[in-house]
């Protein structure tokens, strides 16, 4: 039997699940995640699991730990500081996870090249470990010069005669989100992310479905949101807008130093985002649908609803790392159905 509602039915009307999931308490799980290639990552603190539909249709979960770029868990309880932390470490951890989803689908031939025999007479045996460094470096010198370089060189070409700084600022604000907005609608036309934004889907409705205290049925995660307010969509556009508020009152002239104090705010821009979004997910209020409001309404773009093959994905993922039936008999004082 699924879970109960203490509701009245207007006749002619049957509310579909997730307007009744709006009379049901919401307890927080802790768990999060990341859609990869064909398949999603799960982790609940230390332990993560990656589930991936191979090509001959099989689910393949492999399960490890990650503590950190920061071995002090002290670290990690600090506000804001373990905000940037964490950032850093679902940058890493994501690159890791992503290059694992993608040797499954490899179509070249797993030839040793002269540059891999180079790189592993240079690294020995991190190799792996340089070359996701390298690579998460890179994302992140992209992701600043997209959204904090170039809208402050587009702002100075737009308004050259323009004296008022307010304006001005006003002006990078808005294009700063406009470039977010728009990239995140270039990239949903590639097919491949197309399918990604699935699983990313299959990934909230899993969490969502937990967090409703239902059973972790493909039946019950279908009919769950694929919207969740912890998500790092969510996370991007706090980051997005808490940069504009910031640059809209520290203001100085010099070009140059302008673009240095902008690099330098990016982990306070960081670190208050994740507290936010830390809020988001703990707190059900009027104050925290309001914050929570543009992120979900962003998540329509990068979320797609899931097919079945996909959401057995995500139900492995989340059964490697997490005790759905232990969360669902803590919090909500329910045996499974399986149990009863």
């Amino acid at each position: 039997m699924g879970p109960e509602y203490n509701i009245h039915f207007i006749a002619g009307f049957t509310p579909n699940e997730d307007s009744m999931a709006k009379n049901k308490k919401k307890c927080y799980s802790g768990i999060g995640g990341q859609a990869v290639l064909e398949g999603i990552m799960m982790k609940n603190k230390d332990k993560y699991s990656v589930a991936v539909r191979k090509p001959d249709g099989e689910i393949e979960v492999d399960i490890d730990e990650y503590t950190g770029v920061v071995k002090a868990p002290v670290w990690k309880k600090v506000p804001f500081v373990r905000g940037v932390l964490n950032f850093i470490d679902s940058l890493v951890l994501g690159m890791k996870v992503l290059n694992y989803s993608a040797e499954f689908y490899d179509e070249e031939e797993s030839q040793e090249t002269k540059f891999d025999k180079a790189m592993q007479k240079v690294f020995k045996g991190k190799t792996e470990k340089v070359l996701t460094s390298l690579v998460t470096i890179f994302a992140i010198a992209i992701a600043v010069a997209m959204f904090i370089v170039l809208p402050l060189v587009l702002t100075d070409l737009l308004t050259k005669d323009v004296r008022n700084e307010s304006f001005i600022a006003m002006i990078e604000g808005l294009i700063r989100i406009a470039v977010f907005l728009l990239y995140v609608v270039l990239i949903s036309i590639n097919k491949d992310i197309k399918r990604v934004y699935k699983y990313h889907g299959a990934e909230h409705k899993c969490i969502n479905c937990i967090e409703r205290g239902r059973d972790l049925t493909v039946e019950n995660v279908k009919k769950s949101s694929r919207l969740h307010r912890r998500c790092g969509t969510s996370f991007l556009l706090f980051v997005v807008l808490i940069s504009v508020v910031l640059f809209f009152f520290i203001r100085v002239d010099n070009r140059l130093l302008r673009l240095v104090i902008r690099l330098l705010l990016v982990p306070v821009i960081a670190g208050i985002s994740y507290e936010v979004l830390r809020l988001a997910g703990r707190f059900d209020n009027i104050i925290v649908k309001i914050i929570s409001a543009p992120g979900l309404l962003v998540q329509r773009l990068t979320t797609k609803e899931p097919d079945e093959d996909m959401i057995e994905v995500a139900i492995a993922a989340v059964e490697a790392v997490f005790d759905w039936r232990d969360f669902k008999e803590e919090h909500f004082g329910k045996k499974t159905e399986n149990d009863l």
